[in-house]
């Protein structure tokens, strides 16, 4: 009798793999599809939103791939169509589209100039699952938050999904897809601040699994001073499995005069001098205390 059990265990199948386990899906097409760039159109610009839009012959590319100067996102489709506003860069914007099915990947490109003053602070977050929330919390400097060498986060400006304006002129822009403004995928979620106040800013993101409890891969395209002599851009990749976590994407210390300081806790040594407080480890655990993270019990990656 066990040997007959230990036979039939051989020989099951594997259970399938959900599909938004899998990371970002191809079109089902076996033709290359086609891209067609209705915007940008190229030229020159004094818009300071960018606007990305167009159609893919194979509707089942769900979601077609997105490039601003070198960085990456992801655009959800509906009906074969594409539409999404990004801030644009001062100066040169090359935009490039990619859709890839089971035939292959086509790609088209615009370039656009947009004639606009520089943005100090920019965030945009995307992930590259289906069927899961990465929100994107934006946390900013207060006169309270920021008083000698300690950081206070729970004086901090708190700019998310639910409070979309900062005092000092913080913009969290929500996750529009098709005109919902609710739904759970790749984003982006998109923050930026024209004016940014000098003083230690926090970025993290919330993660929260729809249905199955998938996993799946944050991506953080930092840009500060973009187009300037100051310009510093990171990205940060980190994994999300837990319901629940908060994760520290970033700290940003603007310094004043077009210079600021990037600290990734998961890839640099913690910072020292220029302002930079000396409890920041100490900080995001009072922050959990005070329940204002969006996490729960398990909160990691501080």
């Amino acid at each position: 009798m066990l040997s007959v059990l230990l036979a039939g265990l051989l020989t099951q199948t594997a259970p399938s793999v959900s599909a938004r386990q899998q990371g970002v899906p191809i079109g089902r097409g076996d033709t290359v599809p086609k891209v067609v760039l209705s915007a940008p159109s190229g030229g020159w610009t004094v818009d300071r939103m960018l606007k990305i839009e167009g159609t893919v012959s194979d509707p089942s590319v769900d979601p077609v791939v997105v490039s601003i100067n070198g960085d990456r996102y992801l655009m959800r489709t509906q009906g074969g169509r594409f539409s999404r506003k990004f801030p644009a860069a001062s100066g040169k914007n090359v935009v490039t589209v990619m859709a890839t099915n089971k035939g292959g990947t086509a790609r088209a490109q615009a370039t656009s100039y947009a004639q606009v003053p520089s943005v100090p602070l920019k965030a945009i977050l995307t992930s590259d699952t289906d069927g899961v929330y990465t929100d994107l919390h934006i946390y900013e400097p207060t006169d309270a938050s920021s008083a000698g060498d300690t950081l206070d986060v729970t004086s901090m400006a708190h700019v998310y999904w639910a409070n979309t304006e900062s005092p000092s002129g913080g913009t969290f822009f929500l996750n529009e897809q098709g005109g919902d403004f609710d739904q759970p995928a790749y984003g982006p979620y998109l923050y930026i601040h024209r004016a940014p106040p000098k003083g230690v800013y926090l970025v993290a993101t919330n993660y929260w699994p729809s249905g199955d409890k998938a996993h799946t891969v944050a991506t953080l395209n930092l840009a500060l001073f973009e187009g300037t002599p100051g310009e510093v851009r990171r990205r940060v990749r980190i994994p999300l499995a837990t319901p629940g976590t908060t994760r520290v994407l970033a700290w940003v210390n603007v310094l004043g005069d077009g210079q600021a300081e990037v600290y990734v806790p998961s890839a640099d040594p913690k910072p020292k001098g220029n302002g930079w407080p000396t409890n920041l480890e100490e900080a995001v655990k009072e922050l959990q205390k005070s329940g204002d993270g969006g996490g729960g019990e398990g909160d990691e990656g501080y």
